[in-house]
């Protein structure tokens, strides 16, 4: 039996190390400066593959990272694992139910994003392939079509990181962008498997290309409809029958690795399979927040690092660096994003600065950019020149994503929590044992403050409810709505010391609950005042506090002393 030498084992295991010690190190800096940790993962791949390590010392690169040999092939199935599995997570992300949920402005935006990028970068790089990379080797046609593709992809989970850093992810303006981005990724994903199947023509399983796209479509078709229906119904089973958080886990993953094996089988890369497969999961009502951190944080600290840093040792990136072709690809990417995606916003009544922030949201393509660029060297689709212009373009619109957010968004007076709150507007303790009963008593609070019904508002808040949870980290929640015919923001604020379920990320109950009204126009109070909320209460010693208060001049003197401290 052919297996690994004694010396090739410990080269293996020494290699892998560094490569995540480093991966993790590096990203870990990046996220401190506010940027996206994929751009570390790959700044230490750069330093330990061909550019830098291989430059300086060949002798060392050659032994940690060869490029052939038995420990080559056991990186290269490490990373494809490791891709596949950020499929999965990334597919978990996507909620369709959110998608259909946020109506027509975000399916405009969503049309818009794809189809707008896909109308400047198709007749772009079809008319003038050279300009954009093309050395000739395959059909002018496939490679004008991937290339318009990935210029229309988003990356969900870096546009999802973004809003969470700005503490917009659960609003309402949030939430219109991730559902965006949500159809963005399946029809983009689903557009670029036709194209490898065209490419590939599914020899390796002697497949046709009709029976490629077929199949390809009809996977998908029945893993967004059946497939998700009959994952949604095993789950309970399995969350009732083996240890939490394993059983999900294993689940999850046996799932991933049959869709993988299935769509490798005809003729699209496995990642697809498993990409339509964490769709699947992650759209089922039975898989809580606190489940999903489980399973990203399983990828997203080992198998993510390992395969974004493996991309820097599979190309030279100094020596295939092209100014003008990264400035190209930069200027196109961005024009149809931004434009599209902003005028469609604009055209679906968003207010200006909003439409131009979402637009700005939408052009983060992240890992997804990158994985489909690495896709596409490996089938030869695309050579080094181009694939590094990708990623550069990529990684470029992820750091530029979240600081325009901010400048657009940008407010010299902030929204803040303290002068919203009235003596009138404190329940201490909140009698309610599950979040609906919460809402309705905070609801018959807030209607005099409003002047509006309880009704009214327990309506407009769990409908909001129903598109994404409230619950926030650190037991608070801060249900919201915008309420037609408001004047101004009203906050109530409940006590609750056993706690009530808001299905938050940490699993943890809501003590300190927040109802937030603010006008249907709100001019950004909506995103301050939840964003003031989840600072203040991020410390400790603040929540122990808050639940210890008898009165509301307590409680508003701890809050006071906080913010002036």
């Amino acid at each position: 039996m052919d297996r690994l030498t004694h010396h090739e084992v410990t080269i293996m295991f020494l290699s892998l190390g560094v490569l995540l010690a480093l991966a993790l190190c590096l990203g870990e800096i990046a996220k401190r400066f506010r940027q996206p940790a994929v751009l570390g993962e790959i700044l230490a791949g750069i330093l330990l593959g061909p550019t830098v390590l291989g430059a300086l010392a060949p002798e060392w690169s050659n032994v940690l990272f060869a490029v052939q040999g038995k420990n080559a092939v056991v990186l290269e199935g490490l990373t494809t694992l490791a891709i596949a599995l950020f499929l999965l997570v990334a597919g978990m992300e996507v909620n369709l139910s959110t998608m259909w949920r946020q109506g027509k402005a975000a399916l405009t935006v969503a049309l818009a994003g794809i189809v707008a990028p896909f109308a400047v970068g198709f007749p772009a790089s079809w008319s003038a392939p050279l300009l954009f990379g093309w050395e000739g080797e395959v059909d002018p046609l496939i490679f004008a079509l991937f290339l318009a593709t990935a210029l229309s992809i988003s990356a969900l989970p870096v546009i999802a990181r973004t809003l969470m850093d700005l503490n917009l992810y659960r609003s309402d303006f949030g939430m219109i962008i991730i559902a965006a981005a949500v159809c963005n990724d399946v029809v983009g994903w689903i557009v670029f498997a036709v194209i490898l199947g065209l490419l590939v023509e599914g020899v390796r399983s002697g497949v046709s290309l009709d029976q490629t796209i077929g199949l390809t479509l009809g996977f998908a078709v029945v893993m967004l409809t059946a497939g998700r229906w009959l994952i949604h119904w095993i789950l309970p089973w399995i969350k009732a029958h083996t240890a939490w958080p394993g059983g999900i886990l294993g689940f999850a993953l046996s799932l991933a690795f049959f869709g993988a094996a299935f769509t490798e089988y005809i003729g699209v890369h496995a990642i697809f399979g498993t990409f339509l497969i964490g769709v699947a999961i992650g759209d089922s009502s039975h898989l809580r927040e606190q489940t999903r951190a489980v399973i990203h944080q399983f990828v997203s600290f080992i198998f993510a690092p390992l395969f974004f840093a493996s991309i820097g040792l599979k190309v030279n990136f100094a020596t295939h660096f092209d100014g003008m072709l990264i400035l190209t690809v930069c200027v196109v990417a961005c024009l149809g994003k931004v434009v599209g995606c902003g005028v469609a916003a604009r055209c679906s009544g968003m207010p200006p600065h909003e439409a131009w922030a979402l637009g700005f949201a939408m052009n983060a393509r992240g890992a997804m950019e990158i994985i489909l660029g690495l896709l596409a060297l490996q089938y030869g689709l695309i050579h080094e020149r181009l694939f590094v212009a990708l990623v550069v373009m990529a990684l470029g619109t992820s750091m530029l994503s979240g600081p325009m957010m901010q400048r657009i968004l940008g407010r010299s007076e902030p929204h803040r929590l303290i002068p919203y709150l009235r003596a009138r507007g404190f329940v201490n303790p909140l009698r309610a044992y599950d979040r609906v009963a919460a809402i309705k008593t905070l609801a018959h609070v807030a209607a005099p403050v409003a002047g509006i019904s309880p009704e009214t508002i327990t309506e407009a808040v769990l409908a909001r409810e129903q598109i994404m949870s409230t619950g926030l980290s650190n037991s608070v929640a801060a249900p919201h709505a915008r309420i037609e015919g408001l004047k101004a923001p009203v906050v109530v604020v409940g006590l609750s010391t056993p706690g009530i379920d808001f299905d938050a990320l940490d699993g943890k109950p809501a003590q300190i609950i927040f109802l937030l009204l603010t006008p249907e126009n709100d001019g950004g109070a909506q995103l301050d005042i939840l964003a003031d909320i989840e600072q203040t209460f991020s410390k400790p010693e603040v929540r122990e506090q808050a639940l210890k208060v008898q009165s509301f001049i307590e409680f508003l003197a701890l809050l006071k002393s906080e913010t002036s401290s």
